[in-house]
């Protein structure tokens, strides 16, 4: 039984219509301009259809009708010959207020198919093995009062999202319809589905821009209220500024320092002005001075070769309200050492131990028990020996001999990240796997493991609200993992190509979002952090 009609809706104001509508309207304007002062000629009956006064029916049809009879209000289509509804299908036809679709199989229906329509009550879909339905199939049809789309195939996916929104929101009667789909949703009502059953939002690390040099560190801070990354150019024996341009929407060269076989180029900013420490394996290492009146950089003190003869990492940190900086050094006679600042450059503060050729320093802040406050720790990786803990002295203003972390032998790095207060750690090993590991109050212990043959760098780094480890390696592929916070532990999401990867950094400009990868190899690369709504 038809249902009953109700009465037209006011026209909405043509200062929201979307250009297409304007297209279309402009288009049946043209069609009437051009038949005017003529005689009008009472269209047929279309073929493939049989129409009685106010009723059209197409079997078989190859396509849709341009037009049908004045007075037909209701059309329907059976086991038709085409397979597209297209946009603006029936914008000739708009005194409609029923149309049928029965025992067709369609590939498209378009967002726009039933534009034009404002007249329509009953739309029927059922039965027409339909796995989707565009996002805008409804709108503009504001006079519907049913809607039928039993009997299909419906994929209960991110691309049916919007059904389940709009069965939540619409004034229509819908009879039930169901997910085939995906299998743990199969039979399910699709009424019954809420929005936070779809998972929609994915991200990835998409390819921006490359470097034409080879990179060991990459820092990224900001100085003047802008923000900067600087490289460290073993080769060259550079540290290479670079700034972001505005205009181009890309990285361009900033400033550099030139040296001798640079591996890191540390930046600390104290108060407003800005130091740069740069480590070198040849010709000692040193501290620059950003010289904003000569608008450029300048030595002011050198690093004593007789402690620091094979920099590998240097980590920057804060303790109450004292700036130093560590540097882990990886030579057989040299000393992992801690340097403060005096107000007027860094000097000596304290040598952790030697002859151990530390290969990276980690600077994090955790608790011995849930009702402590967390202090100030350092976790020195080494060739030969397990990775030591330091706790800082509150009293002597030193750090002490803690502990090891046992069981992980050949650890060449430690980087920590935070998940809701917890504190782990990305422990990265060139031979064996690499692992994951939490505070547990006294001591570390084990979360999950990765295989990581060739691995240099096993860096976690936070982008808004996703946490990311990336697992770089000299033989295969670099593996990004994103932390799925029900199971507590990264899975693998993208592979990225980069040749012998040795870090990689985080970079925020204007509500953008890179990743830096350096490439003791190859060129450096720069990716853009992407997400997508698979629902839009």
């Amino acid at each position: 039984m038809e249902p009953e009609k109700i009465k037209r809706m006011e026209s909405a104001s043509n200062a929201s219509i979307p250009l297409k509508r304007i297209a279309y309207f402009l288009c049946f304007l043209s069609v009437l301009l051009l038949t005017e002062g003529k005689k009008p000629t009472k269209p047929k009956c279309p073929a493939l259809c049989t129409c009685t006064k106010d009723n059209a029916l197409c079997e078989n049809a190859r396509s849709i009708p341009r037009s049908v009879p004045p007075d037909v209000i209701s059309l329907s289509f059976v086991r038709s010959g085409f397979t597209e509804i297209l946009e603006g299908s029936f914008i000739l036809t708009p005194s409609l207020q029923l149309l049928l679709f029965t025992s067709n199989s369609f590939d498209v229906i378009s967002d726009d198919a039933f534009i034009g329509l404002p007249h329509l009550e009953y739309l029927s879909l059922a039965n027409n093995n339909l796995q989707t339905l565009p996002k805008d199939i409804f709108k503009g049809l504001d006079s519907l009062t049913n809607v039928d789309l039993r009997g299909n195939s419906f994929n209960c996916d991110c691309k049916l999202k919007w059904l389940v929104e709009w069965l939540d929101t619409t004034n229509a009667t819908v009879e039930e319809i169901y997910c085939e789909n995906p299998p743990e949703y199969k039979k399910r009502k699709i009424r019954s589905l809420s929005s936070k059953d779809f998972d929609c939002i994915i991200t990835e690390f998409a390819a921006s821009q490359l470097l034409p040099y080879q990179s060991l560190s990459i820092d990224t801070f900001t100085y003047m209220n802008d923000e900067y990354v600087v490289i460290a150019q073993p080769f060259t024996g550079k540290c290479i500024f670079l700034e972001w341009d505005h205009v181009e929407k890309t990285f361009r060269n900033y400033d550099n320092i030139t040296g001798t076989s640079t591996v890191v180029c540390k930046p600390i900013v104290i108060e407003t002005q800005l130091y740069v420490i740069v480590a070198q394996l040849f010709g000692g290492s040193h501290i620059y001075k950003r010289d904003s009146f000569a608008n450029k950089f300048i030595k002011i003190q050198d690093i004593e070769i007789l402690k620091i003869r094979k920099p590998n990492d240097i980590e920057t940190f804060k303790i109450e309200n004292n700036w130093y900086f560590v540097v882990a050094d990886s030579s057989k006679a040299g000393f992992t050492t801690v340097y403060k600042w005096n107000g007027n450059g860094f000097y000596s503060h304290q040598s952790l131990h030697q002859w151990y050729r530390d290969t990276d320093v980690e600077y994090l802040e955790i608790a011995r028990t849930p009702q402590t406050v967390r202090t100030p720790h350092l976790i020195l990786s080494s060739s030969s020996q397990r990775p030591v803990i330091y706790q800082w002295n509150k009293s002597t203003k030193l750090f002490s001999n803690q502990t090891d972390i046992p069981n992980m032998e050949d650890v060449y790095a430690v980087k920590h990240f935070t998940v809701k207060g917890e504190v782990y750690i990305c422990l990265t090993r060139f031979i064996g796997d690499s692992k994951v590991m939490k505070w547990g109050g006294s001591s570390f212990v084990d979360v999950q493991r990765m295989p990581s043959r060739g691995s240099m760098v096993f860096q976690p780094l936070q982008i808004n609200n996703y946490q990311y480890a990336i697992l770089g390696s000299d033989y295969s592929f670099t593996q990004v993992y994103n932390w799925d916070a029900e199971k507590a532990k990264f899975v693998k999401f993208q592979e990225l190509n980069i040749q012998a990867p040795r870090s990689f950094t985080h970079v925020s400009i204007n509500k953008h979002n890179f990743l830096f990868a350096s490439s003791f190899k190859g060129r450096t690369q720069i990716y853009t952090h992407v997400i997508v709504d698979l629902s839009a």
